[in-house]
């Protein structure tokens, strides 16, 4: 069985750091990628940025290029989204989701994948950046 679980969120104020953790389980990172995204009240989801480990291709949101960077660490068959020099904007629950072929051929083009090619989704972690 599929899973995702993501963890890691918080209160933090602006200009802090926070790590979030994506633990997969039932499948290997190598056959699937993994991406971040996030949704703040009243607002559509979005996505923040995706990796994949089968060629190390990485995809982030203009909103977020030079502040958050994604990792992966196959032998905890986990993936991390390092946010630093938060802002309140950043505030929303953020999810993490795994897709195969499309989302994994997006990246390759270091194109963003629409949310409907992932097809597994984890519950959300808060994240809060205020004062």
């Amino acid at each position: 069985e599929v899973q995702l679980q993501a963890s890691g969120g918080g209160l933090v104020q602006p200009g802090g750091s926070l790590r979030l953790s994506c633990a997969a389980s039932g499948f290997s990172l190598d056959d699937k990628a993994i991406g971040w995204f996030r949704q703040a009240p009243g607002k559509e989801r979005e996505g923040v940025s995706a990796i994949s480990s089968s060629d190390g291709s990485r995809w982030y949101a203009d909103t977020v290029k030079g502040r958050f960077t994604i990792s992966a660490d196959a032998s905890k068959n986990t993936v991390y989204l390092q946010m630093n020099s938060l802002k309140p904007e950043d505030t929303a629950v953020y999810y993490c989701a795994a897709g195969g072929y499309w989302v994994q051929s997006a990246l390759a083009r270091r194109t963003e994948a629409p949310a409907h090619d992932y097809h597994y989704w984890g519950q959300g972690t808060q994240v809060t950046v205020s004062s």
